[in-house]
């Protein structure tokens, strides 16, 4: 069993990641105090050593010089805020295994951990070691970050919730804010995650070969059809069908999914034998599709067999806690995909990330970062490899910036609604003060 101990002087952040990794069957000890952890060291052997970077009494980079010079088998990893990412990296050059920023996730912490493990077993049995760069790079596993703001816990709850049932599922939400992400992580949590999971764009289909696309179709069915062609339902046969913008569908082709949907039958083009599917389908959209039946253009009974259950995708300035969970996400995936060694963020990018309004929300930042990953000329990206248009966006363009709206009481609302009630976190979210929101829910009598 693989041995532990965590320098932290949050206590109950502490105690939080002392007990997710003795769950995972590790030994753990807990220091909140420099000294204290020097003498558990003196005492003990252990295997990895997780330290924040500022403490009360010691800075962690003299408990990783005290380490290497005494233990220096124990590998050292180091919890940094991103304005203290330039020490962390100054720490791997000095022999730290690797960093991780905060907020933490867990998972995230984990795979560090196994990673720091795996290359001690390395050591022990002799095989090549890795290099430096090899060591230090952090591999991207999975492409769903959870998050930690209250919109995200929202989130994640509902996918909990409806993932083991077989209900269809409606995803609503804005473009780029991660609706596929969202589906497959249903399907993952769910009875079929064994089975296909299978992703269509409803808007990339064009109208005369959709049904073929759906339903499949025989050879010499129509001009063109050469060979048989087995159908998206009958390819998700099983598992699960992700529908991305149904509301792109046309009407012809609602009817069609209707009676599929209805039936649990298909018909491919040009056959006269019916194939029986067994899957859930889950849908996405970034219109209104209610207002849709309205206005005629969706079937107000295909509305109602996918919208079994719904779950809207918060767009990302809703979700500022998670912000730099999701950039460092995408800065590991950027260096993955570019062979690059970017560690962190300059403090102007950071304000910068930070107060952006992010329209194209999760597929925008993803894009940033990756295009700034390759502009960056050393380990930090800086400000000036942030595109212009991020630098010369006004808070007055920002949708959440109070006084420049009329429907002010109406944002207070809602942001006291995001945060449940928590007046700091709706401050927060509103970028102004308690004092300042404490005077605005005086001025419109607002009480909780």
């Amino acid at each position: 069993m693989a041995k532990i101990l965590i320098v932290e002087d949050d206590v109950a952040f502490c105690q939080m990641l002392e007990t997710f990794l003795t769950k995972k069957g590790y030994e753990v000890n807990a220091s909140h105090t420099g000294n204290d952890a020097l003498a558990k060291i003196k005492s003990n052997n252990y295997d990895i050593v997780l330290t924040d970077v500022r403490l009360p009494d010691r800075d962690g980079n003299e408990i990783l010089q005290i380490l290497k010079e005494e233990h220096p088998g124990t590998k050292v990893i180091l919890m940094t805020g991103y304005a203290e990412v330039n020490l962390a990296v100054d720490a791997i050059k000095t022999g730290a295994f690797d960093y991780i920023s905060k907020p933490i996730n867990p998972e995230k912490m984990l795979q560090v951990v196994k990673s720091a493990l795996e290359n001690e077993e390395d050591q022990v049995t002799d095989k090549p070691t890795k290099s430096q760069k090899e060591i230090s790079k952090r591999k991207v596993e999975g492409s769903y970050v959870a998050g930690v703001s209250d919109a995200s816990k929202k989130l994640s709850d509902y996918i909990k919730l409806v993932a083991p049932t077989n209900m269809s599922v409606l995803i609503i939400g804005d473009s780029g804010t991660g609706k596929e992400y969202v589906a497959k992580n249903i399907h993952d949590q769910s009875k079929r995650a064994k089975e296909t999971f299978i992703a269509v764009d409803c808007g990339a289909i064009p109208k005369e070969i959709a049904s073929s696309e759906f339903f499949g179709h025989i050879k010499g069915s129509f001009t063109g059809a050469v060979n048989d062609k087995t159908g998206h339902f009958q390819a998700a046969n099983g598992g699960t069908l992700f529908l991305d913008e149904i509301g792109n569908l046309n009407y012809e082709l609602q009817v069609q999914l209707l009676r599929a949907l209805q039936e649990r039958k298909i018909k491919p083009v040009g056959s006269n034998q019916e194939i029986n599917v067994d899957i859930r389908v889950i849908a996405a959209t970034n219109e209104d599709l209610k207002k849709a039946v309205e206005n005629g253009d969706f079937r107000e009974d295909l509305y109602h067999r996918l919208n079994e259950f719904s779950i809207q995708v918060p767009a990302l300035r809703k979700r500022k806690d998670d912000l730099m969970l999701f950039a460092d996400h995408f800065l590991e995936k950027a260096n993955e995909e570019l062979e690059r060694d970017v560690v962190g963020f300059s403090d102007e990018a950071l304000e910068l990330l930070h107060s952006y309004s992010w329209p194209g929300n999760l597929r925008e930042m993803q894009n940033t970062i990756k295009r700034s990953v390759l502009l960056a000329t050393g380990k930090i990206i800086d400000v000036d490899a942030l595109p212009m248009q991020m630098q010369t966006e006004t808070k007055e363009e920002e949708s959440y910036s109070l006084f420049k709206n009329k429907n002010e009481q109406e944002l207070i609302l809602d942001a006291l609604e995001q945060a449940n009630g928590n007046k700091s976190k709706a401050a927060r979210i509103l970028s102004i003060d308690r004092k300042t929101l404490y005077n605005k829910l005086k001025q419109y009598d607002i009480k909780l």
